[in-house]
């Protein structure tokens, strides 16, 4: 088994180190990640500017880019071979709910599974690395099972996993979930430069909003690990029927003469 693994916290933090060690003793392991923290960087692939790569000390690529931009990378030229899963983390703090929109982390998963690879996005909870040798130890027992389940080097699926950060032992069994919902941003924070001009920085996540029995929020609280599907597919398919009776009024010629 080939797996790629990055994430976007950058290729020191302890969470990919964690992972790569947990990895390497079932697999052929790879890290191709950003040379900096790239968090909530979402899908973002560079496209404006020259992306380097350079060899870590410890064998680690590492790309002056984006997450999605390191596995574009490596799946398109780099790494010479397609490997057979692409894992992304271990995320230094949650990616629930709406998160998952603006997580690099995810990013980096989805760029495998654009490219028709089997994808694992792997968070801790609570931000600070507590138990991340815990939580790798997770993220490998969970590899190895779908493994054994032929689930690895099949169909392209993609998985968000979130990991409560707690002793290997204090982890309760995996819980299939749906997403949660956050609250609105917390306020843009002002603050004045040196130079007497204003700054603004984006505002924490908002609180839990949807947090009920069945979403990743409510399954970590209680200590289990979340395993959420995702797909890519962004279409309001529920809405589509009154879009369409919509949109047909929109060009009917009556509805171009009130235009007019």
């Amino acid at each position: 088994m080939k797996i790629l693994i990055s994430n976007d916290d950058g290729y020191q933090a302890p969470g990919i180190v964690a992972l790569h060690a947990a990895l390497q003793a079932i697999a052929d392991v790879e890290v191709v990640a950003p040379e900096h923290n790239n968090s909530a960087k979402s899908n973002a692939l560079t496209l404006h500017a020259p992306l380097y790569v350079q060899r870590a000390a410890n064998g680690f690529r590492y790309v002056n880019g984006t997450p999605a931009d390191c596995v574009h990378i490596a799946l398109t030229g780099l790494l010479g071979y397609r490997p057979d899963l692409v894992v992304s983390g271990i995320n230094n703090g949650a990616n629930m709910g709406d998160d998952t929109i603006y997580s690099g982390t995810v990013g980096a998963a989805m760029e495998g599974y654009l490219f028709g690879i089997p994808a694992i996005a792997f968070s801790q909870v609570d931000k600070g690395w507590g138990e991340v040798e815990a939580a790798a130890r997770k993220a490998r027992e969970m590899v190895e099972q779908m493994q054994r389940h032929s689930l690895i080097g099949a169909a392209p699926w993609l998985l968000n996993v979130n990991i409560p950060s707690l002793p290997f032992d204090a982890l309760r069994p995996l819980r299939l979930c749906r997403l949660g919902r956050r609250h609105a941003a917390e306020r843009v924070i002002e603050q004045q430069s040196p130079r007497g001009e204003v700054m603004y920085w984006i505002g924490g996540a908002g609180a839990a909003k949807d947090d009920a029995e069945g979403t990743d929020f409510h399954a970590t609280v209680q200590g289990h690990v979340s395993v959420t599907p995702l797909k890519v597919d962004l279409t309001d398919h529920e809405g589509l029927g009154y879009w369409g009776q919509t949109v047909q009024r929109m060009a009917s010629p009556a509805s171009q003469g009130e235009a007019d």
